[in-house]
């Protein structure tokens, strides 16, 4: 496998994606965030003295996938055509997935991984009076399509 990350004096560098095709990409990628019963019931009953939990981490999460080549030193600004978070909540957390699409040279899938991250983020930060506990993880890519490689589907 050729590394295109390296220029020729071994030196990271943004990989030239010129010659590369417009397609349509889409990537989904999730996460989950565990914490205290007690915490997701305050969530569900809007108890949560910063607000609407889950309406702040769904903002939070689009704007993470707007913002990723801000984050990530070798992203590409890329255009993005839509980006979703929905969110499951379970006893003792809250699931997280985030789909983000774009028609370019290039894949979204670090958007639709910061997009999760950045939603889990900011429900611990609303929530950490109440809850220190928290634990964010389990954060990966489950599908991504377009592109050369074609369609990726976590097994």
């Amino acid at each position: 496998m050729e590394f295109t990350h390296f220029n020729e004096d071994g030196r990271a560098h943004m990989v030239n994606v010129d010659e590369k095709n417009d397609t349509k990409r889409v990537a989904i990628a999730i996460g989950s965030i565990k914490m205290k019963k007690e915490t997701v019931d305050l969530i569900k009953n809007g108890k949560i003295k910063k607000g609407d939990v889950l309406s702040v981490a769904q903002v939070a999460g689009i704007m993470g996938a707007k913002r990723t080549s801000d984050l990530i030193p070798m992203c590409h600004n890329i255009f993005i055509t839509g980006a979703d978070i929905k969110f499951e909540i379970n006893e003792d957390e809250i699931k997280i997935q985030a789909t983000v699409s774009t028609v370019g040279k290039t894949g979204v899938e670090m958007e639709a991984l910061t997009a999760v991250s950045t939603s889990a983020l900011t429900i611990y930060d609303m929530c950490k009076a109440v809850d220190k506990d928290m634990e964010i993880g389990n954060i990966t890519l489950i599908k991504k399509t377009g592109g050369k490689s074609g369609e990726y589907i976590k097994k």
